[in-house]
């Protein structure tokens, strides 16, 4: 995990496996090989391979652990802890499904519009993107992210931004098909230019966790960290996820700045709520385009999906 705002995304012997078009190297095939594949992400084994022909034309996410349904809304809430500085600071993440889609290195995308905001106050306006293999039995994959920082209230830029297909960054999965204690650890994403790097391993699952919005039973806990960082002030994440709602907790182990985190809503947007929503995401799309002139500016326009238009049957405000 690095050092960025989060989202709201093993050395030992090979085997042949297939994370959604995750493909690693049999050690059938590469005995002879003793010096290490660079390309290994998270470990042996870990080479990202991007099979573009695995996704939809249009992206539909119905993964259990990580749906993303157009005009679903999730509020979390909770604290920064900075031990260094023994100050603690109140963080709400309000993350929003769009009704936008935008293509990121031949794959057609879902965006997702994430506002974050530090005791009160603006932070970071996140457009992430995200799409799920056809072939893959539901792995959602993260295509890329438009980050922009906030300082007193005024946009300072988004030197975070990577977009799979350029400057070496690769797409990674957010979120394995069927996440299992037993499934090898794998890369999220991976961005040289800026020193991204999340890897992910299934610790436990069928755990009870109970936060605001209720009780679950199912919960899947995954670690993350970052690999290109000291594991001292990287530290590392713990995310919980439940079958049908997604992100429900998340806690800090170690590292400079420990977030904990909870769910605290979800909502249902109106079709006028997700119309406001989607020109507000599509403003900060073309703004990318003069704040990211190396990186965001090589990418198509995010676009209204023509189904969003017509997605008031599942689009209700929470009673």
């Amino acid at each position: 995990m690095s050092k960025r705002r989060e989202r709201f995304t093993a050395y030992g012997s090979a085997v042949l496996l297939v994370l959604g078009t995750l493909t690693v190297t049999s050690a059938a095939t590469a005995t002879a090989a003793a010096a290490p594949n660079p390309q290994d992400l998270c470990g042996k084994g870990t080479a990202i391979k991007l099979d573009r022909s695995a996704f939809p034309r249009t992206p539909e996410i119905e993964n259990k652990w990580f749906p993303l349904e157009p005009g679903t809304q999730i509020t979390t809430t909770g604290t920064v802890f900075s031990p260094a500085e023994g100050t603690t600071q109140k963080r709400t993440v309000i993350s929003t499904v769009t009704g936008l889609t935008k293509m990121i290195d031949g794959v057609n995308t879902q965006v997702v519009w994430d506002r974050d905001f530090t005791d009160g106050e603006l932070a970071e306006s996140e457009l992430a993107f995200f799409a799920e293999t056809k072939k893959g039995k539901g792995t959602v994959w993260l295509f890329g992210e438009y980050p922009e920082e906030y300082e007193n209230g005024k946009l300072a830029g988004a030197p975070s931004t990577f977009i799979s297909g350029i400057d070496k960054a690769l797409a990674g999965i957010a979120m394995l098909d069927h996440p299992r204690p037993k499934s090898p650890a794998y890369p999220q994403a991976s961005a040289p230019s800026v020193d991204f790097l999340d890897c992910a391993k299934v610790l436990k699952d069928d755990q009870r966790v109970c936060v605001k919005t209720g009780c679950y039973n199912d919960v899947v806990e995954i670690v993350e960290s970052n690999p290109l960082e000291p594991l001292s002030s990287a530290g590392k994440q713990h995310k919980f996820y439940s079958k049908k709602t997604g992100l429900i907790k998340v806690t800090a182990e170690g590292g400079d700045d420990q977030e904990n985190m909870k769910l605290v809503k979800i909502k249902k947007l109106s079709s006028s709520e997700l119309k406001s929503i989607n020109a507000q995401a599509l403003k900060q799309d073309s703004r990318g385009y003069t704040v990211s002139k190396d990186v965001y500016a090589k990418t198509p326009h995010a676009v209204v999906a023509e189904s969003s238009s017509h997605s008031g049957r599942s689009l209700r405000n929470d009673s």
